[in-house]
């Protein structure tokens, strides 16, 4: 009876494993069949959202850019930030009220400078004291002002700082370059964050959306019209199709752009210079009419756009090589620039991005082709983002990157009248005209260093040229006294 017992038991045993594995492999079947079909749902639902995404910035979005209208979005946009932005602003101030009347008006820099020259300060400087008798106006206590004024360019020098991101006066609840930023208040807090939330989940996506259909575009039109003979309505599809997609490229950036003097833009033949504080200048002109562009020949995805480019307009690309030969890139660029038939050349005399702050010294090439030039103003409003691309610091995907995690980008663009060569000018003296007349329509320092020391260093003969200078300012009349008491 045990035996039988056991055995009995056994075989209920086996026969409860047995259901047991049955269950569990019918289980897992049924959860491998329905995984599979989960996962297309899941896919299927993000398909359809992408859908619907690309619908409505193709509606609402990339049409109305493509003509030249607006459906009222980003206008509703740009009032609600900049309530957000003056609100912000007030709260700061309230807060730093106290602070400023203690410790005196903050300064965006650390050196307190005046607006005169050193000539005139030293002149005042000697006007103050009884001249010496003999000697000439040297004295020694001109040790201590040039002893001053050399610490202070240590310390905060014209040049480098021209090369860094403008400081704010009020943050901007974007990027804290204001040194003097400090925490305020929760809601002040609690705005920024989420700010940071609509800049990078809503922003971000819709503005990298368009980016990369303002270049498909690009990419795609000018192949097409690429390929349509040398006639008139080429030319005018290339035109229209480059400003159409600069157009959708500017809306990527939610650009607000505000032309003025329209009258002066730059007709066909001729040169257009400008101002340059980031390669965005070319998508904030070029949304308003038709250039040529002038570089270097690139590879990768910046090469597949300029050989498109090429084929619809005779744009003009050098090679690496072709670059150091002056005498041929003169003559390329004034057999471009006397065609009344093709479109303006744009060029950036400065050579390198400037901080939005000044005007660097141009160089004279573009100056000395002897054609038409058609000056160009360009200021960014810094309390909706830095647009300065800081290339030492920065690559073009991070800085890109930058911009469209921004609140946006307002700018003011001046077309300024045509300016010829004067009789007895040369490059130089013309390239500095047309530099002076940029800096004060656009409200910016007009500077006469090179841009190039942004990674070069001074030359000797400027060197010397300073030295002539500040021997000069010292000795002051002692050659001429010296020269009157040989007599």
């Amino acid at each position: 009876m045990g035996v039988s017992s056991s055995c009995a038991h056994s075989s209920e045993t086996n026969t409860g494993h047995g259901k047991e594995c049955h269950a569990t492999t019918l289980h897992l079947s049924h959860r491998a069949a329905v995984e599979p079909q989960e996962m297309e749902e899941f896919w299927a639902g993000v398909l359809w959202a992408m859908k619907i995404w690309l619908y409505l910035v193709v509606s609402l979005i990339m049409m109305p850019a493509m003509f030249g209208f607006s459906l009222g979005i980003s206008e509703t946009y740009m009032t609600l930030l900049m309530k957000t932005l003056k609100w912000a602003t007030m709260k700061i101030q309230k807060a730093n009220a106290e602070e400023q009347t203690l410790n005196g008006p903050s300064s965006n820099g650390l050196i307190q400078r005046g607006n005169g020259s050193m000539e005139k300060e030293l002149e005042e400087l000697r006007r103050s004291r009884p001249k010496p008798p003999v000697g000439g106006d040297f004295t020694l206590s001109d040790c201590f002002y040039f002893t001053r004024r050399g610490i202070e360019s240590i310390v905060e020098d014209e040049v480098t700082q021209r090369f860094t991101s403008e400081e704010l006066v009020s943050w901007n609840l974007l990027t804290r370059t204001n040194n003097d930023f400090q925490y305020i208040s929760l809601k002040l807090t609690l705005v920024y964050g989420l700010g940071i939330v609509v800049r990078y989940c809503i922003l971000a996506p819709l503005r990298i959306t368009l980016a990369c259909i303002g270049l498909s575009w690009l990419v795609i039109g000018t192949s097409a019209v690429g390929l349509l003979p040398n006639w008139k309505i080429k030319l005018w599809l290339s035109e229209w199709v480059h400003i159409m997609c600069y157009r959708i490229c500017a809306r990527g950036l939610s650009a607000t752009v505000h032309y003025h003097n329209r009258e002066n833009k730059p007709k066909k033949g001729g040169i257009c210079v400008a101002n340059h504080t980031s390669p965005i200048d070319v998508v904030i002109l070029c949304n308003d009419g038709g250039y040529a562009m002038v570089g270097q020949v690139h590879g990768g995805l910046m090469g597949v756009v300029q050989r498109a480019m090429v084929r619809a307009c005779p744009h003009i690309w050098f090679e690496r090589s072709e670059m150091k030969d002056r005498h041929l890139v003169t003559k390329r660029l004034k057999d471009h620039a006397t065609d009344k038939k093709k479109l303006p050349i744009l060029i950036f005399p400065e050579g390198t991005c400037v901080n939005n702050t000044s005007v660097m010294m141009f160089k004279k090439g573009s100056f000395e082709i002897g054609t038409t030039i058609h000056p160009v103003a360009i200021k960014y409003d810094p309390k909706f983002g830095d647009a300065f691309w800081n290339s030492s610091k920065y690559s073009m995907v991070s800085y890109l990157l930058r911009m469209m995690t921004s609140w946006a980008l307002v700018c003011n663009v001046w077309y300024l009248p045509a300016m010829h060569q004067q009789d007895g000018e040369d490059a130089v003296q013309f390239a500095n005209r047309v530099k002076s007349a940029i800096a004060h329509q656009g409200g910016l320092v007009d500077l006469q260093w090179d841009g190039g020391l942004k990674r070069a260093k001074v030359k000797e003969t400027f060197k010397e040229q300073q030295q002539k200078k500040y021997s000069s300012m010292v000795v002051g009349d002692d050659s001429s006294s010296s020269s009157s008491s040989s007599d």
